[in-house]
């Protein structure tokens, strides 16, 4: 008789259904696992072994074959320790045979039969409701899998001998709970920088329209200070963002005790990091940073440090919101719809928009270009807003702190957010939350200039020489822009503003 049980094999963020085949047929004792399984895989054997004698069960003296169908299919990862465990004790009759249909099981065993935590338990206790069926998963991860579905049956157990006690009736797990971390008072706020308000203005277009931002200026100007404070004035996860986000730390392994969090993602690797760390791979095809940072912010410090095929490979994502990668064996796609937010110096010395500088490595003009040379055209093409941040003065410094801070920012962010998405949604467009996701085809509807604003963007992009998709990105600008004032129709003000923040580092290059 061969026993059944149910688990999932990870493609990127979803979960696909796997089926777990346990026979015990009379032959020489044998273990085996077949199915395509990775290294880890084959290893439960050992661990489920060990795990059965600390319950005080035995396995038999028989042949023991494991299938994990389909066998097409490659199996990677711990949590298929548990329901071949499930499945052995249910064939030997340590559990009712039945006790398992109409769960889809997951999780990693101790050699003592405890229960660990694994990556992926919200995707596939989300694929599990879809197919009515229930989940079994270690305890730690109970209330991440809660956030499924109040619906969804749920065994979170530490041990094999409480799931053995819970099918017998003896010791009926309840069902745990959905957990979020409390809100943590920010301790980064706006009114902590003195001075810089052209740079604080254009963080907050930044985060009302999801717009990309770069910043270039002197070091210690406060660019990196900047971008740490623009958490504090971006908008809580909608509970539709809060599960695309999830589900990838999830799968990432990101989740801690189960709870979920509403702040947005903002992460920030260091300039050494590789292609796969950024973009995703790696043997398992694990998230990359972009990923990780879905819905949140990529903050990139000293950006021409980066490999420049690093950076390259972020021209995709930046337009299509998602990132594809390829394996010989499986191709994953994950979600990757990111602010991309990016400092640097002018030049390799840091002084080239100081007055009266001197560079001592060559002409000032010449260092500054063959440093910014390091950044593609095609990349710099995908950011909306340049800015220079110039260094803060002593009269700055001894000025009180500004009377507007991170709350009264955030307030305006918010509403021009709400009217992005009921604009958006009322256009038939539910995955569209703001301007810089809008497809260039909607702009023609919803960012449509009076006569005044077209005749200057008119002029602007012969001047400017605009490509299609720099034209595209400064209609988005003053959509937001316009957006913040609250106006129906964006104005010429709107679009002379969009177009200086394109206009801004050109400039500052032919100043230098």
């Amino acid at each position: 008789m061969v026993q059944r049980v149910s688990t999932v094999a990870f493609e990127g963020i979803e979960a696909r259904a796997v089926d777990v085949q346990v026979q015990v047929v009379p032959g020489l004792p044998n273990f085996v696992i077949v199915g395509l399984p990775d290294k880890a895989v084959s290893e439960a054997r050992e661990r489920v072994r060990a795990a059965l004698v600390a319950s005080g069960l035995a396995l038999p003296a028989r042949r023991i074959i494991v299938n994990l169908a389909p066998a097409d299919l490659p199996k990677e990862g711990s949590h298929y320790d548990l329901p071949i465990a499930l499945g052995l004790m249910a064939a030997i009759g340590a559990i009712p045979s039945d006790a398992l249909a109409g769960f889809t099981v997951l999780g990693e065993l101790g050699l003592d039969g405890s229960i660990a935590p694994v990556a992926g338990v919200l995707p596939a206790a989300i694929g599990a409701n879809a197919r009515d069926e229930g989940l079994i998963c270690p305890a730690a991860c109970g209330a991440e899998a809660a956030w499924a579905s109040p619906d969804i049956e749920i065994i979170a157990a530490s041990s094999l001998i409480q799931i053995a006690n819970h099918f017998k009736g003896t010791q009926v797990l309840s069902r745990p709970q959905p957990k979020m971390y409390e809100r943590e008072t920010a301790h980064l706020d706006l009114r902590d920088i003195k001075g810089q308000e052209s740079a604080k203005r254009a963080l907050e277009i930044a985060a009302a329209g999801g717009h990309h931002l770069l910043m270039a200026g002197s070091p210690g100007a406060g660019k990196s200070m900047l971008a740490a404070r623009l958490p504090s004035i971006l908008p809580p996860l909608s509970p539709a963002e809060l599960l695309e986000v999830s589900m990838i730390a999830s799968v990432a392994g990101e989740i801690k005790d189960g709870a979920l969090t509403a702040r947005r993602p903002f992460r920030a690797p260091h300039h050494s990091a590789s292609m796969a760390a950024l973009t995703g791979g790696g043997i398992r095809a694990r998230p990359g940073e972009i990923s990780l940072a879905h819905q949140g912010v990529l903050f990139l410090d000293e950006l021409p440090e980066f490999d420049p095929r690093v950076l390259d490979s972020l021209r995709a994502p930046l337009e299509n919101g998602e990132v594809a990668v390829s394996r010989a064996n499986h191709r994953v796609t994950y979600p990757a719809r990111f602010m991309l937010v990016a400092a640097m110096n002018p030049c390799r010395c840091g002084h080239a928009f100081e007055p009266g500088y001197t560079c001592h490595r060559n002409r000032i003009e010449r260092c500054t270009a063959d440093y910014q040379a390091r950044i593609s055209g095609p990349l710099m093409d995908r950011i909306d807003l340049r800015i220079e941040v110039p260094a803060v003065t002593a009269t700055d410094l001894i000025l009180p702190p500004p009377a507007e801070g991170s709350a009264e920012v955030a307030a305006r962010v918010a509403a021009a957010r709400d009217i992005q998405a009921a604009r958006y949604l009322a256009a038939g467009l539910t995955n569209i939350r703001t301007n810089a996701a809008a497809p260039a085809a909607v702009l023609e509807a919803v960012a449509q200039p009076d006569a005044q604003g077209l005749a200057l963007l008119r002029d602007a992009a012969v001047t400017m020489k605009l490509s299609a998709r720099g034209y595209h990105r400064v209609l988005r600008v003053a959509r937001t822009l316009a957006d913040l004032d609250g106006a129906e129709k964006i104005g010429r003000l709107h679009l002379a503003e969009s177009l200086s923040y394109r206009a801004l580092a050109d400039d500052a290059r032919r100043a230098a």
